[in-house]
């Protein structure tokens, strides 16, 4: 079947298997892949993407529920070679260890602050439930956040 929709703000048409996975078609057919396959259940977080502004798990919607939608990966949150201040948060208080969690935390985060932009530390973990980091304890994900929000 042929696809067509929008990822990072340029026009992808595509055919595709009706069973294919965003996720996948974002890794496999664009070589996104910023947007990472951690569970297979839906749990880690770890794909999520935004879809007309909003984050969604892209593990667990089809490519063509994508068709005519804006979809925004990690790899068009920068502007050149200018971090999205979400970006460079993480990168100064040091947010990450092993990276794997970091792209679909970063997108939850930005998400987060588009409707609270001044959360507290409750809030931002609340926030962060769906998004498994295996190894940071969330403290300088949580100060990550704080930071790209006080940046606004």
């Amino acid at each position: 079947m042929k696809v067509s929709f929008s990822v990072n703000d340029k026009t992808v048409e595509s055919d595709v298997e009706p069973r294919t996975l965003l996720v996948d078609f974002l890794r496999n057919n664009l070589g996104m892949t910023g947007t990472h396959v951690g569970c297979d259940t839906s749990q880690c977080g770890a794909c999520v993407v935004h879809m007309d502004g909003r984050s969604i798990k892209s593990c667990t919607l089809l490519a063509l529920q994508a068709e005519g939608r804006e979809i925004k990966t990690i790899e068009g949150l920068a502007f050149g070679d200018k971090l999205h201040p979400m970006q460079a948060a993480f990168r100064e208080e040091h947010g990450l260890q092993c990276g794997f969690c970091t792209p679909g935390m970063i997108m939850s985060a930005i998400d987060l602050l588009q409707s609270n932009g001044d959360p507290t530390e409750a809030e931002i973990r609340d926030g962060l439930e769906g998004n498994i980091c295996r190894c940071t304890g969330y403290h300088n994900i949580v100060k990550s956040i704080q930071t790209a929000a006080k940046a606004q």
